[in-house]
Protein backbone atom coordinates (compact mmCIF):
# COMPACT_ATOMS: atom_id res chain seq x y z
CA UNK A 1 0.00 0.00 0.00
CA UNK A 2 1.26 3.23 -0.81
CA UNK A 3 3.11 5.41 2.08
CA UNK A 4 0.62 8.99 2.93
CA UNK A 5 2.53 10.67 4.82
CA UNK A 6 -0.38 11.11 7.21
CA UNK A 7 -0.78 10.24 11.02
CA UNK A 8 -3.49 8.47 12.23
CA UNK A 9 -6.16 10.01 15.16
CA UNK A 10 -8.34 7.71 15.89
CA UNK A 11 -10.01 6.13 12.61
CA UNK A 12 -8.96 9.04 10.27
CA UNK A 13 -6.07 9.40 8.59
CA UNK A 14 -5.04 13.23 9.10
CA UNK A 15 -1.99 14.94 7.09
CA UNK A 16 -0.15 16.87 9.50
CA UNK A 17 -0.21 20.75 8.82
CA UNK A 18 2.95 22.38 11.47
CA UNK A 19 5.85 21.92 9.33
CA UNK A 20 7.09 18.69 7.22
CA UNK A 21 9.96 16.73 7.37
CA UNK A 22 11.37 13.18 5.24
CA UNK A 23 13.05 10.78 6.30
CA UNK A 24 16.82 10.25 4.91
CA UNK A 25 18.45 7.09 3.55
CA UNK A 26 21.49 6.90 6.02
CA UNK A 27 23.28 4.80 3.62
CA UNK A 28 23.56 7.41 0.91
CA UNK A 29 22.32 10.58 3.01
CA UNK A 30 19.09 11.25 0.77
CA UNK A 31 15.80 12.13 1.34
CA UNK A 32 12.70 9.29 0.77
CA UNK A 33 9.18 10.00 -0.68
CA UNK A 34 7.04 11.30 1.11
CA UNK A 35 7.23 14.45 3.14
CA UNK A 36 5.33 13.76 6.44
CA UNK A 37 3.51 16.67 8.30
CA UNK A 38 4.03 17.35 12.10
CA UNK A 39 0.58 17.16 14.29
CA UNK A 40 -0.12 20.90 15.67
CA UNK A 41 -1.74 21.24 19.10
CA UNK A 42 -5.50 20.58 17.78
CA UNK A 43 -4.85 17.30 16.42
CA UNK A 44 -3.13 15.99 19.54
CA UNK A 45 -6.00 17.84 21.76
CA UNK A 46 -8.55 15.43 19.38
CA UNK A 47 -6.19 12.20 19.96
CA UNK A 48 -6.01 13.12 23.52
CA UNK A 49 -10.10 13.56 23.63
CA UNK A 50 -10.55 10.38 21.81
CA UNK A 51 -8.22 8.13 24.06
CA UNK A 52 -9.90 9.61 27.08
CA UNK A 53 -13.25 8.53 25.98
CA UNK A 54 -12.48 5.28 24.77
CA UNK A 55 -10.98 4.48 28.02
CA UNK A 56 -13.87 3.37 30.06
CA UNK A 57 -14.75 0.70 26.96
CA UNK A 58 -11.82 -0.47 26.26
CA UNK A 59 -10.57 -1.26 29.31
CA UNK A 60 -14.26 -3.25 30.20
CA UNK A 61 -12.71 -5.12 27.24
CA UNK A 62 -13.27 -9.32 28.21
CA UNK A 63 -10.13 -10.62 28.57
CA UNK A 64 -10.80 -12.73 25.18
CA UNK A 65 -11.56 -10.03 23.07
CA UNK A 66 -8.28 -7.80 24.32
CA UNK A 67 -6.20 -10.95 23.36
CA UNK A 68 -7.84 -11.23 20.05
CA UNK A 69 -7.06 -7.91 19.37
CA UNK A 70 -3.77 -8.01 20.11
CA UNK A 71 -3.36 -11.02 17.79
CA UNK A 72 -5.11 -9.36 14.92
CA UNK A 73 -2.11 -6.91 15.65
CA UNK A 74 0.50 -9.36 15.25
CA UNK A 75 -0.90 -10.48 12.10
CA UNK A 76 -1.66 -7.41 10.61
CA UNK A 77 2.14 -6.40 10.77
CA UNK A 78 2.87 -9.77 9.68
CA UNK A 79 0.83 -8.95 6.79
CA UNK A 80 2.46 -6.13 5.49
CA UNK A 81 5.28 -8.46 4.49
CA UNK A 82 8.11 -7.30 2.30
CA UNK A 83 6.82 -3.03 1.90
CA UNK A 84 7.80 -3.30 5.50
CA UNK A 85 11.36 -4.53 5.54
CA UNK A 86 12.33 -2.70 2.15
CA UNK A 87 11.27 0.17 3.80
CA UNK A 88 12.68 0.09 7.23
CA UNK A 89 15.85 -0.84 5.57
CA UNK A 90 15.72 2.37 3.54
CA UNK A 91 15.20 4.24 6.12
CA UNK A 92 17.47 2.90 8.97
CA UNK A 93 20.59 1.36 6.82
CA UNK A 94 19.65 -1.91 9.12
CA UNK A 95 20.19 -5.02 7.28
CA UNK A 96 17.21 -6.79 6.01
CA UNK A 97 17.80 -10.21 8.11
CA UNK A 98 17.85 -7.55 11.65
CA UNK A 99 14.78 -6.09 10.42
CA UNK A 100 12.75 -9.39 9.82
CA UNK A 101 14.04 -10.39 13.07
CA UNK A 102 13.02 -7.04 14.83
CA UNK A 103 9.50 -7.95 12.76
CA UNK A 104 9.35 -11.72 14.48
CA UNK A 105 10.36 -10.34 18.01
CA UNK A 106 6.99 -7.51 17.66
CA UNK A 107 4.50 -10.27 16.71
CA UNK A 108 5.45 -12.63 19.53
CA UNK A 109 5.87 -10.33 22.38
CA UNK A 110 2.05 -9.02 20.71
CA UNK A 111 0.92 -12.16 20.72
CA UNK A 112 2.93 -13.21 23.92
CA UNK A 113 0.95 -10.56 25.56
CA UNK A 114 -2.09 -11.85 24.30
CA UNK A 115 -1.39 -14.84 26.34
CA UNK A 116 -0.98 -12.57 29.40
CA UNK A 117 -4.01 -11.10 29.26
CA UNK A 118 -5.90 -14.30 28.14
CA UNK A 119 -4.40 -16.11 31.81
CA UNK A 120 -5.73 -12.77 33.82
CA UNK A 121 -3.13 -13.14 36.21
CA UNK A 122 -1.72 -9.71 35.38
CA UNK A 123 -4.67 -8.65 37.24
CA UNK A 124 -3.30 -10.58 40.69
CA UNK A 125 -6.93 -10.86 42.00
CA UNK A 126 -6.58 -11.11 46.06
CA UNK A 127 -9.64 -12.34 48.19
CA UNK A 128 -10.00 -11.58 52.09
CA UNK A 129 -13.17 -12.88 53.43
CA UNK A 130 -15.07 -10.97 56.27
CA UNK A 131 -14.26 -12.33 59.56
CA UNK A 132 -17.03 -11.18 61.91
CA UNK A 133 -16.17 -13.35 64.86
CA UNK A 134 -13.18 -11.16 65.81
CA UNK A 135 -13.06 -8.72 68.26
CA UNK A 136 -13.18 -6.04 65.53
CA UNK A 137 -14.74 -7.77 62.43
CA UNK A 138 -12.84 -7.71 59.08
CA UNK A 139 -14.67 -5.77 56.31
CA UNK A 140 -14.68 -7.99 53.09
CA UNK A 141 -11.80 -6.66 51.35
CA UNK A 142 -11.27 -7.89 47.38
CA UNK A 143 -8.70 -5.94 45.50
CA UNK A 144 -7.50 -6.23 41.95
CA UNK A 145 -5.39 -4.30 39.40
CA UNK A 146 -7.05 -1.92 37.02
CA UNK A 147 -5.44 0.52 34.07
CA UNK A 148 -4.11 3.76 34.71
CA UNK A 149 -5.35 5.03 31.85
CA UNK A 150 -4.55 6.66 28.42
CA UNK A 151 -0.63 6.06 27.83
CA UNK A 152 1.99 7.98 25.65
CA UNK A 153 4.22 5.98 23.73
CA UNK A 154 7.42 7.23 22.26
CA UNK A 155 9.33 5.31 19.57
CA UNK A 156 12.60 4.89 19.55
CA UNK A 157 15.21 5.41 16.61
CA UNK A 158 17.55 2.19 17.20
CA UNK A 159 14.55 0.00 17.07
CA UNK A 160 11.90 0.85 14.59
CA UNK A 161 9.53 -1.97 14.93
CA UNK A 162 10.23 -3.55 18.72
CA UNK A 163 10.28 -0.48 20.29
CA UNK A 164 8.30 1.43 18.21
CA UNK A 165 4.27 2.48 17.03
CA UNK A 166 3.55 -1.54 18.11
CA UNK A 167 6.30 -2.05 20.15
CA UNK A 168 6.72 -3.52 23.80
CA UNK A 169 5.54 -0.23 25.55
CA UNK A 170 2.44 -0.20 23.06
CA UNK A 171 1.59 -3.75 23.42
CA UNK A 172 2.04 -4.38 27.03
CA UNK A 173 -0.02 -0.48 27.44
CA UNK A 174 -2.97 -2.26 25.08
CA UNK A 175 -2.55 -5.17 26.92
CA UNK A 176 -3.07 -3.71 30.15
CA UNK A 177 -6.39 -2.20 29.16
CA UNK A 178 -5.13 1.45 28.58
CA UNK A 179 -5.36 3.16 25.18
CA UNK A 180 -2.53 4.64 23.92
CA UNK A 181 -1.36 7.33 21.72
CA UNK A 182 2.30 6.92 19.80
CA UNK A 183 4.33 9.90 19.10
CA UNK A 184 6.30 8.07 16.28
CA UNK A 185 9.86 9.06 15.50
CA UNK A 186 10.72 10.98 12.53
CA UNK A 187 13.77 8.46 11.64
CA UNK A 188 11.63 5.69 10.19
CA UNK A 189 8.42 7.79 9.55
CA UNK A 190 7.30 5.30 6.62
CA UNK A 191 7.53 2.30 8.97
CA UNK A 192 5.70 3.87 11.47
CA UNK A 193 2.93 4.61 9.27
CA UNK A 194 2.61 1.32 7.82
CA UNK A 195 2.71 -0.30 11.22
CA UNK A 196 0.06 2.09 12.79
CA UNK A 197 -2.02 1.38 10.17
CA UNK A 198 -2.07 -2.41 10.87
CA UNK A 199 -3.12 -1.56 14.24
CA UNK A 200 -6.07 0.98 13.48
CA UNK A 201 -7.32 -2.08 11.19
CA UNK A 202 -7.36 -4.14 13.97
CA UNK A 203 -9.25 -1.67 16.56
CA UNK A 204 -11.78 -1.10 13.47
CA UNK A 205 -12.01 -5.21 13.08
CA UNK A 206 -12.75 -5.59 16.75
CA UNK A 207 -15.00 -2.95 16.77
CA UNK A 208 -13.30 -1.02 19.54
CA UNK A 209 -13.48 2.28 20.25
CA UNK A 210 -11.55 4.23 17.97
CA UNK A 211 -9.76 6.75 20.65
CA UNK A 212 -8.00 2.94 21.45
CA UNK A 213 -4.96 4.25 19.29
CA UNK A 214 -3.55 7.21 17.73
CA UNK A 215 -0.17 7.93 15.69
CA UNK A 216 1.11 11.31 15.57
CA UNK A 217 4.49 13.23 13.99
CA UNK A 218 6.01 16.17 15.05
CA UNK A 219 8.44 18.02 13.63
CA UNK A 220 10.21 19.38 17.14
CA UNK A 221 10.41 18.30 21.11
CA UNK A 222 6.82 20.60 21.52
CA UNK A 223 4.30 17.85 20.35
CA UNK A 224 6.35 15.34 22.65
CA UNK A 225 6.02 17.82 25.49
CA UNK A 226 2.64 18.72 24.78
CA UNK A 227 1.23 15.49 24.72
CA UNK A 228 3.16 14.29 28.15
CA UNK A 229 1.63 17.44 29.82
CA UNK A 230 -1.64 17.06 28.92
CA UNK A 231 -3.83 15.69 31.90
CA UNK A 232 -6.06 12.91 29.74
CA UNK A 233 -2.55 11.16 29.29
CA UNK A 234 -2.03 9.18 32.65
CA UNK A 235 1.51 7.56 31.59
CA UNK A 236 4.48 7.46 29.46
CA UNK A 237 6.39 4.83 28.06
CA UNK A 238 9.90 6.40 26.71
CA UNK A 239 13.20 4.42 24.67
CA UNK A 240 15.69 6.91 24.20
CA UNK A 241 18.37 9.50 25.67
CA UNK A 242 19.03 10.48 29.02
CA UNK A 243 18.23 14.39 28.00
CA UNK A 244 14.88 13.35 26.52
CA UNK A 245 14.19 11.25 29.10
CA UNK A 246 14.39 13.46 32.11
CA UNK A 247 12.76 16.41 30.44
CA UNK A 248 9.77 14.13 29.96
CA UNK A 249 9.94 13.39 33.48
CA UNK A 250 10.57 17.38 34.61
CA UNK A 251 7.17 17.88 32.62
CA UNK A 252 5.31 15.25 34.45
CA UNK A 253 6.37 15.77 37.60
CA UNK A 254 5.21 19.30 37.35
CA UNK A 255 1.93 18.72 36.22
CA UNK A 256 -1.08 19.91 38.01
CA UNK A 257 -1.82 15.78 38.50
CA UNK A 258 1.91 14.47 38.60
CA UNK A 259 2.26 11.12 36.26
CA UNK A 260 5.18 8.49 36.11
CA UNK A 261 7.11 8.14 32.92
CA UNK A 262 8.81 4.64 32.35
CA UNK A 263 12.15 5.38 30.83
CA UNK A 264 14.51 2.99 29.11
CA UNK A 265 18.22 6.02 28.93
CA UNK A 266 21.33 5.13 29.42
CA UNK A 267 23.66 1.87 30.27
CA UNK A 268 27.50 1.11 29.62
CA UNK A 269 26.72 -2.33 30.56
CA UNK A 270 29.70 -3.11 32.57
CA UNK A 271 31.55 -6.86 31.32
CA UNK A 272 33.41 -7.99 34.22
CA UNK A 273 36.89 -9.85 33.06
CA UNK A 274 37.70 -12.31 36.27
CA UNK A 275 41.35 -13.82 35.99
CA UNK A 276 40.28 -17.49 36.19
CA UNK A 277 38.51 -16.63 32.79
CA UNK A 278 40.54 -14.96 31.27
CA UNK A 279 43.54 -17.69 32.20
CA UNK A 280 41.25 -20.49 30.60
CA UNK A 281 39.54 -18.63 27.64
CA UNK A 282 40.58 -15.23 27.02
CA UNK A 283 40.91 -15.30 22.84
CA UNK A 284 37.22 -16.28 22.76
CA UNK A 285 36.19 -14.02 25.64
CA UNK A 286 37.58 -11.07 23.17
CA UNK A 287 36.13 -12.22 20.15
CA UNK A 288 32.45 -12.45 21.71
CA UNK A 289 33.15 -9.37 23.11
CA UNK A 290 33.74 -7.49 20.17
CA UNK A 291 30.92 -9.08 18.29
CA UNK A 292 28.67 -7.92 21.40
CA UNK A 293 30.17 -4.61 20.83
CA UNK A 294 29.68 -4.30 17.21
CA UNK A 295 26.34 -5.42 17.09
CA UNK A 296 24.07 -2.97 15.39
CA UNK A 297 26.62 -0.45 15.07
CA UNK A 298 27.14 0.07 18.74
CA UNK A 299 23.57 1.03 18.52
CA UNK A 300 21.95 -1.52 21.45
CA UNK A 301 20.93 0.08 24.51
CA UNK A 302 22.75 -3.39 25.84
CA UNK A 303 26.13 -2.90 24.08
CA UNK A 304 29.05 -3.54 26.72
CA UNK A 305 30.65 -0.06 27.09
CA UNK A 306 32.72 -0.92 29.46
CA UNK A 307 35.04 -3.48 30.65
CA UNK A 308 36.45 -4.11 33.73
CA UNK A 309 39.63 -6.81 34.60
CA UNK A 310 42.78 -6.87 37.28
CA UNK A 311 45.87 -6.29 35.40
CA UNK A 312 48.29 -9.16 34.54
CA UNK A 313 49.83 -11.33 31.38
CA UNK A 314 46.00 -12.87 30.95
CA UNK A 315 44.63 -9.67 30.34
CA UNK A 316 47.35 -8.31 28.24
CA UNK A 317 46.64 -11.44 26.21
CA UNK A 318 42.91 -10.57 26.45
CA UNK A 319 43.51 -7.24 24.68
CA UNK A 320 45.81 -8.23 22.26
CA UNK A 321 42.92 -10.84 20.58
CA UNK A 322 40.28 -7.94 21.36
CA UNK A 323 42.51 -5.48 19.64
CA UNK A 324 42.81 -7.77 16.70
CA UNK A 325 39.39 -8.23 16.71
CA UNK A 326 38.61 -4.59 16.21
CA UNK A 327 41.06 -3.79 13.74
CA UNK A 328 39.53 -5.92 11.77
CA UNK A 329 36.20 -4.79 12.23
CA UNK A 330 34.05 -2.76 9.35
CA UNK A 331 32.43 0.02 9.67
CA UNK A 332 28.96 0.56 9.75
CA UNK A 333 26.35 3.14 9.01
CA UNK A 334 24.65 4.64 11.47
CA UNK A 335 20.99 5.73 12.03
CA UNK A 336 21.03 8.84 11.69
CA UNK A 337 23.30 12.21 10.88
CA UNK A 338 22.84 13.59 14.37
CA UNK A 339 23.34 9.94 16.34
CA UNK A 340 26.56 9.77 14.11
CA UNK A 341 27.57 12.98 14.96
CA UNK A 342 27.39 12.71 18.18
CA UNK A 343 29.22 9.43 18.32
CA UNK A 344 32.10 11.05 16.41
CA UNK A 345 32.54 14.06 18.81
CA UNK A 346 32.27 12.13 21.71
CA UNK A 347 34.60 9.32 20.57
CA UNK A 348 37.27 12.37 19.35
CA UNK A 349 36.16 14.04 23.34
CA UNK A 350 37.46 10.50 25.10
CA UNK A 351 40.32 9.55 23.03
CA UNK A 352 41.89 13.34 23.98
CA UNK A 353 41.55 13.10 27.61
CA UNK A 354 44.55 12.64 30.05
CA UNK A 355 45.24 8.79 30.68
CA UNK A 356 43.05 7.43 27.82
CA UNK A 357 45.14 5.24 25.35
CA UNK A 358 43.63 3.91 22.41
CA UNK A 359 43.87 0.35 22.41
CA UNK A 360 42.63 -0.34 18.50
CA UNK A 361 40.63 1.39 15.96
CA UNK A 362 38.73 -0.41 13.20
CA UNK A 363 37.98 0.64 9.37
CA UNK A 364 37.31 4.38 9.15
CA UNK A 365 34.66 5.34 6.44
CA UNK A 366 33.11 8.36 4.87
CA UNK A 367 29.44 9.02 5.46
CA UNK A 368 27.43 8.15 8.54
CA UNK A 369 29.59 5.16 8.79
CA UNK A 370 31.02 4.42 12.21
CA UNK A 371 34.80 3.13 13.38
CA UNK A 372 34.98 0.70 15.95
CA UNK A 373 36.79 1.62 18.95
CA UNK A 374 38.66 0.00 21.74
CA UNK A 375 40.04 2.51 24.42
CA UNK A 376 41.92 1.88 27.79
CA UNK A 377 42.29 3.70 31.06
CA UNK A 378 43.94 2.53 34.49
CA UNK A 379 41.08 2.58 37.33
CA UNK A 380 42.62 6.05 39.25
CA UNK A 381 41.48 7.19 35.89
CA UNK A 382 38.13 6.24 35.81
CA UNK A 383 37.36 7.16 39.52
CA UNK A 384 38.59 10.42 38.86
CA UNK A 385 36.70 11.42 36.06
CA UNK A 386 33.18 10.46 35.88
CA UNK A 387 32.67 11.54 32.33
CA UNK A 388 34.40 8.13 31.11
CA UNK A 389 31.61 6.18 32.57
CA UNK A 390 29.05 7.97 30.75
CA UNK A 391 27.34 5.90 27.68
CA UNK A 392 28.76 6.26 23.92
CA UNK A 393 26.05 5.75 22.13
CA UNK A 394 28.10 3.48 19.10
CA UNK A 395 30.59 0.58 18.99
CA UNK A 396 33.39 1.94 21.64
CA UNK A 397 34.62 0.43 24.89
CA UNK A 398 36.85 1.45 27.82
CA UNK A 399 38.64 -0.87 29.11
CA UNK A 400 39.44 -0.09 32.78
CA UNK A 401 42.62 -1.90 34.33
CA UNK A 402 42.45 -2.76 37.64
CA UNK A 403 45.66 -3.55 39.99
CA UNK A 404 43.22 -6.01 42.25
CA UNK A 405 40.06 -7.40 42.79
CA UNK A 406 39.35 -4.38 45.28
CA UNK A 407 39.92 -1.34 43.03
CA UNK A 408 37.58 -3.23 40.73
CA UNK A 409 35.05 -3.48 43.12
CA UNK A 410 35.51 0.50 43.77
CA UNK A 411 35.21 0.88 40.27
CA UNK A 412 31.92 -1.10 40.19
CA UNK A 413 31.01 0.70 43.18
CA UNK A 414 31.10 4.06 41.73
CA UNK A 415 29.33 3.14 38.44
CA UNK A 416 25.82 4.72 37.62
CA UNK A 417 22.49 2.45 37.40
CA UNK A 418 22.73 0.19 34.52
CA UNK A 419 20.84 -2.17 32.65
CA UNK A 420 22.90 -4.65 32.79
CA UNK A 421 26.18 -6.29 34.82
CA UNK A 422 27.84 -9.19 33.09
CA UNK A 423 30.39 -11.36 34.63
CA UNK A 424 32.61 -14.08 33.28
CA UNK A 425 34.54 -16.46 35.71
CA UNK A 426 35.28 -20.29 36.18
CA UNK A 427 35.17 -22.78 39.69
CA UNK A 428 38.06 -20.57 40.92
CA UNK A 429 36.45 -17.42 40.26
CA UNK A 430 33.58 -17.73 42.24
CA UNK A 431 34.79 -16.57 45.29
CA UNK A 432 35.33 -13.28 43.87
CA UNK A 433 32.58 -13.33 42.27
CA UNK A 434 30.13 -13.53 45.37
CA UNK A 435 32.05 -10.51 46.84
CA UNK A 436 30.88 -8.39 43.78
CA UNK A 437 27.85 -9.89 43.55
CA UNK A 438 26.17 -7.02 45.85
CA UNK A 439 27.78 -4.58 44.26
CA UNK A 440 26.55 -5.66 41.23
CA UNK A 441 23.05 -6.26 42.04
CA UNK A 442 22.78 -2.70 43.49
CA UNK A 443 23.98 -1.60 39.93
CA UNK A 444 21.75 -3.19 37.38
CA UNK A 445 18.52 -4.63 36.35
CA UNK A 446 19.49 -8.03 35.19
CA UNK A 447 23.23 -10.21 35.83
CA UNK A 448 24.56 -12.28 33.07
CA UNK A 449 27.31 -15.00 33.65
CA UNK A 450 29.91 -15.87 31.10
CA UNK A 451 27.72 -14.01 28.03
CA UNK A 452 27.23 -10.65 26.79
CA UNK A 453 24.51 -7.91 27.26
CA UNK A 454 23.44 -7.82 23.76
CA UNK A 455 20.14 -10.20 23.19
CA UNK A 456 17.34 -9.60 25.36
CA UNK A 457 14.53 -11.93 25.24
CA UNK A 458 11.14 -11.43 25.28
CA UNK A 459 9.62 -13.79 28.19
CA UNK A 460 8.16 -13.92 31.60
CA UNK A 461 11.16 -14.04 33.59
CA UNK A 462 13.17 -11.11 31.81
CA UNK A 463 14.31 -7.97 33.25
CA UNK A 464 15.09 -4.58 30.92
CA UNK A 465 15.31 -1.63 33.34
CA UNK A 466 17.22 -0.82 35.98
CA UNK A 467 18.18 2.31 38.73
CA UNK A 468 18.79 5.82 37.24
CA UNK A 469 19.88 6.86 34.64
CA UNK A 470 19.32 3.27 33.01
CA UNK A 471 16.03 3.76 33.90
CA UNK A 472 13.44 5.92 35.81
CA UNK A 473 12.15 3.42 38.02
CA UNK A 474 14.41 0.62 38.85
CA UNK A 475 11.18 -1.51 39.84
CA UNK A 476 9.87 -1.91 36.24
CA UNK A 477 11.32 -3.62 33.11
CA UNK A 478 10.62 -2.53 30.13
CA UNK A 479 11.17 -5.71 27.69
CA UNK A 480 9.12 -9.74 28.88
CA UNK A 481 5.33 -9.67 30.23
CA UNK A 482 6.23 -8.08 34.01
CA UNK A 483 6.32 -4.59 31.26
CA UNK A 484 2.66 -4.75 31.81
CA UNK A 485 2.63 -3.77 35.34
CA UNK A 486 3.76 -0.33 34.27
CA UNK A 487 0.25 0.64 33.42
CA UNK A 488 -1.84 -0.69 36.21
CA UNK A 489 -2.48 0.64 39.41
CA UNK A 490 -4.24 -1.54 42.18
CA UNK A 491 -7.97 -0.84 43.50
CA UNK A 492 -9.54 -1.98 46.27
CA UNK A 493 -13.08 -3.03 46.95
CA UNK A 494 -14.64 -3.54 50.57
CA UNK A 495 -18.01 -4.59 51.53
CA UNK A 496 -19.06 -4.32 47.88
CA UNK A 497 -22.45 -5.53 46.82
CA UNK A 498 -21.74 -9.10 45.02
CA UNK A 499 -23.92 -7.29 41.72
CA UNK A 500 -20.80 -5.16 41.39
CA UNK A 501 -17.85 -7.05 42.05
CA UNK A 502 -15.69 -7.06 38.92
CA UNK A 503 -15.54 -10.58 37.53
CA UNK A 504 -12.18 -11.52 38.59
CA UNK A 505 -13.40 -11.00 42.16
CA UNK A 506 -16.16 -12.86 42.51
CA UNK A 507 -17.38 -15.50 44.40
CA UNK A 508 -17.21 -18.97 42.85
CA UNK A 509 -14.13 -17.52 40.23
CA UNK A 510 -16.12 -17.68 37.06
CA UNK A 511 -13.20 -16.30 34.88
CA UNK A 512 -11.11 -19.85 36.59
CA UNK A 513 -8.33 -17.29 37.82
CA UNK A 514 -5.36 -18.18 39.35
CA UNK A 515 -6.22 -16.26 42.99
CA UNK A 516 -5.26 -15.54 46.56
CA UNK A 517 -7.85 -15.59 48.71
CA UNK A 518 -7.34 -15.12 52.67
CA UNK A 519 -3.37 -15.95 52.03
CA UNK A 520 -4.20 -19.38 49.86
CA UNK A 521 -3.25 -19.41 46.60
CA UNK A 522 -5.59 -21.11 44.64
CA UNK A 523 -8.39 -21.06 41.90
CA UNK A 524 -11.22 -21.06 44.97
Amino acid sequence: MPLTGKMFVGQERIAGTSGSFQAINPSRGIPLEPSFGGATLEMLDRACALAAAAFDAYRESSLEGRAAFLESIADNVLNLGDELIERGVAETGLPRARLEGERRRTVDQLRLFAQVVRGGSFLEPRLDPPLPSRPSPRPDLRVQHVPVGPVAVFGSSNFPLAFSVAGGDTASALAAGCPVIVKAHNAHPGVSELVAGAVQRAVSAHRLPEGVFSMLFGVDTGLGQALVADPRVKGVGFTGSRAGGTALMRIAAQRAEPIFVHAEMSSVNPVILLPGALAQRGAAIAEGFVASLTLGAGQFCTNPGLLLAIEGPDLETFIAHAAAQVRSSGASTMLTGPIHGAYESGLSQRCALSGVTVAACGERAEGWRSQTALLSARAETVLADRSLQEELFGPASLLVRCRDLEQLRQVAESLEGQLTASVHLEAADLEMARKLLPVLERRAGRLIFNGFPTGVEVSHAMVHGGPYPATSDPRFTSVGTLAIRRFLRPVCYQDMPAALVPPALRDGNPLGLWRLKDGRPGRE
